[in-house]
């Protein structure tokens, strides 16, 4: 009778940890592939940002030599991302061939001007930035105009931080839910507990001395389930990575270990805190209120 029982116990503690590591490591996965969109929606954001140009026109009487002392003084700037030189002869070609017909046989003269086309780094793409840019080139000697598409800046700007604030709304509620479920499941593994937890504090234990093999053995709980929702993204990431190559997810060494990291420590701190507070109830109550 009693190895029966035993084995009852065995097996039904065995499931109650099985359903706290699965629950964990769904609500982690979750979590992953929340925190793999907003890494990458940040890469997709730059990216289209650093597409935006700053065209600089250069007065007609700038040489050779000024012009590359000056690109070679841009190159080393924060906010240059890449740059191009365009001579006025390659504007005419391309303004031409956009045109289908050589502007110049009717004019006679190139009135078009040197030009440097500036890839600036996502940081610098906004209108406040932008316009400082703008207004810090036109002092520049050199310089004669500059011109870049404001609209396209500001809308742009725009639509970034409404992404991006619903993404945070979004990995907000995911946080929230994913909290109530990882304590919910180490509660319930907790509450089919409560007598033993009663008994030892009747016999003298202290609430730290209980508390600490069941923090413990959520925190391993947590870190095993941390690492089955990591292979499992793993997967995700590969296959993602091998129908959608332009994505570069396994390339991104650097947003892959921080999303790792954040899956290992987030599966630490919400079981630590969710036993914590599990088992402060359960030392709480009187010992009528178990059956409860």
């Amino acid at each position: 009778m009693t190895n029966s029982y035993d084995s009852f116990q065995k097996r039904r503690l065995r499931s109650s940890y099985a359903s706290v590591i699965i629950s964990i490591a769904i609500v982690l996965f979750m979590i992953g592939i929340l925190g793999l969109i907003l890494l990458k929606s940040t890469k997709v954001a730059n990216h289209f940002k650093e597409e935006v140009v700053m065209s600089l026109f250069l007065k007609d009487e700038v040489t050779k030599d000024q012009i590359n002392s000056f690109r070679e003084s841009l190159v080393k700037e924060s906010f240059t991302k890449e740059l191009y030189f365009i001579s006025k002869e390659e504007a005419a070609k391309t303004y031409s061939k956009d045109l289908g017909e050589d502007f110049l046989d009717f004019l006679g003269s190139n009135p078009l001007k040197n030009g440097i086309d500036l890839h600036l780094n996502a940081d610098y793409v906004t209108p406040e930035q932008m316009q400082e840019l703008e207004q810090k080139f036109l002092k520049n000697a050199y310089i004669i105009d500059v011109s870049y598409d404001k609209p396209l800046v500001e809308q742009l700007t725009k639509n970034i931080q409404r992404i991006s604030f619903w993404l945070l709304v979004l990995s907000g509620f995911f946080a929230v839910v994913s909290i109530i479920l990882i304590n919910s499941s180490i509660r319930l593994s907790i509450y089919s507990k409560r007598f033993n937890i009663k008994t030892m504090q009747m016999v003298g234990a202290t609430k730290n001395f209980i508390r600490k093999p069941f923090i413990w053995q959520s925190i391993r709980l947590g870190l095993i389930g941390a690492l089955i929702a990591l292979v499992i993204l793993a997967f995700v990431i590969y296959y993602i990575d091998k129908y959608i190559p332009s994505l570069e997810l396994t390339k991104d060494y650097l947003s892959l270990l921080y999303l790792a990291s954040g899956i290992l420590i987030s599966s630490l701190i919400i079981t630590w805190v969710s036993t914590y507070f599990a088992t402060q109830r359960f030392l709480n109550l009187q010992t009528n209120e178990l059956y409860y």
